[in-house]
């Protein structure tokens, strides 16, 4: 099984959402969406945590796909000119309130901060972040300098565990030259 990343770390919370333009004149903004459960992220009644902190918290009053973007509407913002103030602002939730995962699916910030290492033992460096790029990709930066793309899929990565702080990366021929 291959082992899916879902949503981005920021300390106690995970980043599900960016606020693009403004869309129509009634308040509605266009959102950059960062989680694999938009629907249940950004259901109405949802309370989410902004960065800048000043800008919220906001409340979903309700969701609409348009396409392929995802149009929120916010309790108060009831203005092109309100919407376009939350241009750029990241939408949070926090970690506690996640629900749990299957086996060997984990979420990005339980991922970022483990030493990888080789079969063998050997120290590899530190996943720095994860990459969604059509496939999953631990950006690993490596012990001595420079940085490694892994492709985050169990014949790669056998073994990921987080109570020890390390996964193992078993590399195929040519990977760690690259």
């Amino acid at each position: 099984m291959d082992h899916p990343a879902v949503d981005i770390a920021h300390d106690d919370t995970v980043v599900v959402g960016r606020i693009g333009r403004p869309h129509g004149v009634r308040g509605e903004v266009t959102v950059e969406v960062r989680t694999d459960d938009p629907a249940l992220r950004f259901a109405p009644g949802s309370v989410l945590r902004t960065e800048p902190a000043g800008r919220g918290p906001l409340t979903v009053a309700g969701h609409r796909w348009n396409g392929q973007v995802l149009l929120l509407a916010l309790d108060g913002v009831d203005s092109r000119e309100a919407a376009e103030q939350l241009r750029d602002t990241e939408l949070h939730v926090p970690v506690a309130e996640l629900p749990a995962l299957e086996d060997d699916v984990f979420y990005d910030h339980q991922l970022v901060g483990l030493t990888a290492r080789l079969p063998d033992g050997a120290e590899l460096g530190t996943v720095a972040a994860v990459r969604h790029e059509g496939a999953d990709l631990l950006v690993v930066h490596r012990v001595g300098g420079g940085q490694l793309l892994v492709p985050f899929v169990t014949a790669i990565v056998p073994t990921v565990d987080l109570a020890g702080g390390f996964l193992v990366v078993d590399p195929p021929e040519g990977l760690l030259d690259l």
